[in-house]
């Protein structure tokens, strides 16, 4: 049994993180340890009308963000990686700073001190020089950054498809295989 945390913060884009959880939960085979921020409950709420709630149902093991004693606190704790989708700036920031107030911040800085996969799906446009330090310094650090854009060559036809390709995208980055989003194929190829 695979072990993937997932951290969902306060950006726009619950939708990602959502479809994440959904995913994982339908292939089995990954045990999902879900940590919401709490900005991420009020987001959660405002472009989803949803609630927090209806994301942990989807989860195996959920943990309060204030939580820093949790499990996922410490590298001790094994897991294959942590994805963070969406993932604020204000979060990604903390996480390249190490500024470990929260735990969604404190088990994105274990999985990078255990030199663990970790996929920021970064949620902020346009990006100024501050947030492109920080991005920088994340991927110097071992981070995977994969903003949320869609590959217009699988031709979406909804959000939720353009969803599911960036969702594909970032189990992709675990090696979790999936069939979320059409696939390029050389012209050529039938």
């Amino acid at each position: 049994m695979r072990r993937i945390i997932i951290g969902i913060s306060g950006a726009s884009g619950s939708a990602y993180g959502y479809m994440a959880l959904q995913a994982l939960r339908s292939m089995g085979g990954v045990e999902t340890h879900l940590v919401l921020s709490d900005a991420a409950r009020r987001t959660i709420g405002l472009e989803m009308g949803m609630t927090g709630e209806d994301f942990e149902e989807l989860a195996d093991v959920v943990y309060r963000d204030g939580d820093l004693a949790a499990s996922i606190s410490s590298g001790s704790f094994i897991t294959d990686g942590m994805l963070v989708i969406p993932c604020s700036m204000k979060s990604a920031s903390a996480i390249a700073h190490s500024l470990n107030g929260n735990l969604l911040v404190r088990a994105a800085d274990v999985c990078l001190k255990e030199k663990r996969k970790l996929v920021l799906v970064v949620r902020e446009t346009p990006l100024h020089l501050g947030h492109l330090r920080s991005l920088t310094q994340l991927a110097e650090m071992g981070a995977v950054i994969l903003p949320p854009i869609p590959g217009m060559y699988a031709r979406p036809q909804t959000v939720d498809d353009i969803v599911a390709h960036t969702v594909g995208k970032a189990l992709d980055q675990f090696g979790i295989p999936n069939e979320l989003f059409r696939r390029w194929k050389s012209p050529e190829t039938p």
